[in-house]
């Protein structure tokens, strides 16, 4: 079982900025720098509930000087010395070097540029990123190259099991209902209560409906696939919940009665 989790670079504390659902914020004075030159930046650097966007091209750039990007197929399409990445408006996530990596709050774009979280943008160039308090400035630091490539951190095994359990119970619900099921699985693999793989959790017995009833065997769709590996690169939209139910056909689970309730998405209620 692949435990090792992306962890993205340290958070930023904007300590200025409310949580806005849905306005952004734009940070007028804040400035961004890459290995320490202040980088001129295209569009305004904006805050999306507490999440601070940037324009990802000037960062690209002044990462990697001889990177070029094309607009193919509605999406950028960026290649750089070790990196492939593909940025898509609109969608929840972003592709580098076949790793997938979640945004919440999505990919947003200001005056057709597009903006992506710092955070994320800077793991998927290998690069640290922090927060300049005194000066108001977002600071990132190269690294030694961009992100391991997916075929070396996803294991072909955990992906094709996740990835059958997810369709199988959420492959109609929203992908935020998809990562929810893998997190269910990668929290009880985390656990000392249940086994440690990916296999033995969703094979336990008794546990997983999918597979008594053989629904498990399904080809899985594309975004349950996209869930599954999103899952093993972070993404997590329940937190520690152990279980799952949908209560129009477990109105009295034991879940729902023994369990701490997390929170409801689509279809599912989740339980701690």
């Amino acid at each position: 079982m692949c435990k090792k989790l992306f962890a993205l670079a340290a958070a930023l504390g904007l300590l200025l900025c409310l949580a806005m659902p849905v306005t952004a914020i734009e940070s007028d004075g804040l400035q961004v720098i890459v290995n320490d030159a202040v980088v001129t930046m295209d569009a305004p650097v904006q805050v999306w509930n507490q999440t601070t966007y940037v324009s990802y091209w000037p960062v690209v750039q002044a990462l990697y000087p001889t990177a070029t990007a094309v607009w193919e197929n509605d999406r950028a399409m960026v290649s750089a010395p070790g990196l492939e990445m593909e940025i898509r408006p609109g969608l929840k996530y972003l592709i580098a070097n076949g790793r997938y990596l979640y945004l919440p709050d999505g990919v947003r774009s200001y005056n057709s540029i597009l903006l992506v979280p710092v955070r994320t943008l800077a793991a998927a160039l290998g690069a640290s990123v922090s927060w300049d308090a005194i000066g108001g400035n977002v600071v990132l630091t190269a690294g030694s190259g961009p992100i391991t490539a997916g075929s070396a951190a996803y294991q072909e095994d955990v992906v094709y099991w996740l990835s059958h359990i997810i369709n199988a119970e959420s492959g109609n619900q929203p992908l935020e209902g998809k990562i929810a099921v893998g997190n269910v699985v990668l929290n009880r693999v985390a656990s000392s209560r249940f086994p440690n793989t990916v296999f033995e959790v969703i094979h336990q017995r008794g546990q997983f409906t999918p597979v008594s009833n053989g629904t498990i065997k399904l080809t899985p769709n594309e975004q349950s696939i996209i869930a599954a590996k999103l899952c093993l690169d972070g993404a997590n939209t329940v937190g520690n919940a152990l279980y799952f139910i949908n209560p129009r056909y477990s109105p009295n689970s034991w879940a729902s009665r023994n369990r701490p309730y997390v929170a409801t998405i689509g279809a599912h209620a989740f339980y701690a």
